[in-house]
């Protein structure tokens, strides 16, 4: 699919909007992009949990790894579905709330200054094919849009908070991904 940044905004990605984003200090200072995945619950695809818990929707009862995760106040900039099908949920001006408690390059907060793109997917599983591409499509788009992110800038949320994270795990193709971009 062909997809553009406009306004901030991915055009082409399905819009679902959460509130769980806030104002930048400084909005013209993106500068990091992080690449985390997800699924919930863990192990399980294209089920439409992961819209409900950035939306703050999500059922509890409906599994038991959902009692602890319920009440979080979490978010994303984007999430790549499996078949790549891609979903926007904060504009990249704001700040979206995907890294907790992080440090780059000696900065605390890296929600603060960068953009969260989460794969559907765990650590112990490859990512389809579709999600590379929609992945490649989009960091190539915002490259363009948003010139402090350089291949440099782009790191995994392990990267961030290697005491808590794994993500997106030992499956995520960084070499081959990073060569295409």
């Amino acid at each position: 699919m062909d997809y553009n940044i406009q306004d901030h905004l991915l055009e082409g990605a399905r819009q679902v909007p959460s509130p769980n984003n806030s104002e930048r200090e400084n909005p013209e200072e993106i500068s990091l992009l992080v690449i985390h995945n997800i699924s919930l619950p863990p192990g399980k695809f294209n089920n439409g949990f992961v819209d409900k818990l950035f939306c703050n929707e999500l059922d509890r009862t409906l599994d038991p790894y959902f009692e602890d995760i319920a009440e979080l106040k979490v978010s994303a900039h984007l999430l790549i579905e499996r078949d790549g099908e891609i979903r926007q949920y904060v504009a990249f001006n704001r700040k979206a709330w995907h890294a907790g408690e992080s440090s780059f390059e000696g900065r605390e907060n890296c929600n603060e200054f960068s953009i969260g793109i989460e794969l559907e997917g765990t650590d112990d599983t490859p990512f389809e094919e579709e999600q590379y591409q929609s992945l490649i499509e989009v960091t190539r788009l915002l490259l363009l849009e948003y010139p402090d992110i350089n291949k440099d800038r782009i790191v995994g949320h392990n990267i961030l908070a290697p005491a808590r994270k794994s993500d997106p795990g030992p499956y995520f193709d960084w070499k081959a991904y990073l060569k295409a971009v």
